[in-house]
């Protein structure tokens, strides 16, 4: 079964000066690993002065390996982005990404300095992190009567779920949006009517 787990509930910026370095750690939350990569991109435009901006997301559930990135844009190969990411799947967050924005003040760190201000700022930043919980959702398609509508939006209401569409024939068929946790009530609800809700593929 799908569990919830946390979310940032609100874009969140720490930032701390080791050895002349400044370091810029920011968290946002966000919908996808494409989303990421898009929010990345942008603050390189925006830090284009910056020596180097690293990352690291959770950008699904925290499960969701596919949803899994991290660079080191630049720093020696894995003394930024992996300790970050260690730090964010240490969390137990989903949907998160990480940016460190590094100016360089002329002092090398090192790479056991490295992983210890990359690592360092993303634990900052999760301290000062407003968070808020995520109950996974799953696609249902069900197909009722129209004399069933009202009943069935009502107990989809009484349980959080959500409508996404609906087909108008001879007969309803409805796709809604359900956690794993509200699937057993509602479907106890339906047997009396004897309806049956069905995975959706769309």
């Amino acid at each position: 079964m799908s569990q919830a787990f946390l979310v940032p509930a609100k874009f969140c910026e720490v930032e701390e000066t080791i050895k002349n370095s400044r370091f810029i750690t920011q968290i946002f939350k966000v919908t996808d690993a494409e989303h990421a990569r898009q929010i990345i991109a942008q603050q390189k435009e925006t830090y284009a002065d910056a020596r180097h901006v690293c990352s690291a997301f959770v950008a699904g559930p925290p499960s969701d390996s596919a949803q899994y990135g991290f660079s080191d844009d630049g720093e020696p190969g894995g003394t930024a982005g992996k300790p970050m990411f260690a730090v964010l799947q240490g969390a137990g967050l989903g949907h998160v990404l990480a940016i460190s924005i590094r100016y360089f003040g002329g002092i090398k760190l090192g790479t056991g300095g490295l992983v210890k201000a990359y690592a360092g700022g993303v634990k900052k930043g999760l301290l000062e992190l407003k968070t808020e919980q995520m109950v996974p959702m799953h696609d249902y398609r069900l197909v009722c009567g129209y004399h069933h509508l009202d009943r069935i939006e009502y107990w989809l209401n009484e349980l959080d779920g959500h409508i996404l569409d609906t087909e108008y024939s001879d007969k309803l068929v409805i796709k809604l949006a359900l956690s794993e946790a509200s699937y057993d009530h509602l479907q106890n609800k339906l047997n009396d009517l004897q309806l049956q809700l069905q995975a959706s593929d769309a």
